[in-house]
């Protein structure tokens, strides 16, 4: 079982805002604006983070998905886990055992070099969680929610340089963090702190316990700087200075590991 972390989606209340965050503290630079989500009565903006990404969805229209969660959570905040598998017999493992675990497919389609699958938030817990496959196979190259390629010369990496995590918070982070386990065949473990992680080829996925107010959900994501000093006098300047570890962006906390 291979998979690889490709993006984390945020979603808020109002796209710019928070890319003008984004792009003012990790120092990144958008990289895609896909027209597509449009449908989804959406708008959306894509940031690199050397091969991953970070999405910021926000609503356009009434009555959608995201603006429920928006109200569901109080606001901005974390909304997906997108993952790519090595090829689609994994994908379609992990879609059998969702199944057998009762979780929806939320979303699934084909597209020119592969497939998505979009599992059910109320199902899995904690967030969206997608599973995609590219006939290419290449974590670090072609990624079809990215416009495929021509993301790399956006490519920024002189104070954020990768992605190396996300955190979901529960009121019991044990018994989703099994759920997750459970659907993608990968094996828990501890991470110092104790918490349970669910480790992919390049990053983690971390259970922790809600103790924020805002319930269950993606609240977290860990950044390897480049420059610490640089992004946190970037936050600071706007508001945004959490710690010396850690800083705020669209109501996720960004940790500095």
């Amino acid at each position: 079982m291979s998979l690889t972390l490709r993006q984390i989606c945020l979603v808020a209340e109002k796209r710019q805002p928070v890319i003008d965050d984004l792009v003012a503290v990790l120092g990144v630079e958008v990289c895609y604006v896909d027209p597509h989500v449009e449908v989804f009565g959406l708008e959306n903006a894509l940031v690199a983070v050397d091969t991953n990404f970070i999405e910021v969805v926000a609503p356009i229209a009434e009555k959608t998905a995201a603006g429920r969660y928006l109200d569901r959570r109080g606001g901005n905040g974390g909304y997906m886990i997108i993952t790519q598998s090595d090829n689609a017999e994994t994908q379609a493992a992990c879609r059998a055992r969702a199944a057998d675990l009762n979780v929806r497919v939320a979303f699934e389609t084909p597209h020119d070099t592969g497939n998505y699958l979009q599992l059910h938030p109320a199902d899995t817990g904690g967030s969206f969680f997608e599973i995609d496959w590219d006939q290419s196979n290449n974590p670090i190259g072609n990624w079809a929610p990215a416009g495929g390629t021509g993301w790399e010369k956006h490519v920024r990496t002189h104070v954020i340089s990768a992605l190396k995590g996300a955190e979901l918070q529960s009121s019991e982070p044990e018994s989703l963090a099994r759920r997750w386990s459970s659907i993608t065949g990968i094996e828990l473990r501890k991470d110092a702190a104790g918490s349970l992680e669910m480790p992919l080829n390049n990053a983690v996925i971390r259970f922790v316990q809600a103790d924020d107010g805002r319930g269950e959900g993606l609240g977290g994501i860990d950044i390897e700087a480049s420059d610490p000093k640089k992004l946190l006098q970037a936050a600071e300047d706007r508001g945004l200075k959490i710690s010396d570890t850690r800083v705020m962006i669209c109501g996720v906390r960004f940790n500095l590991v």
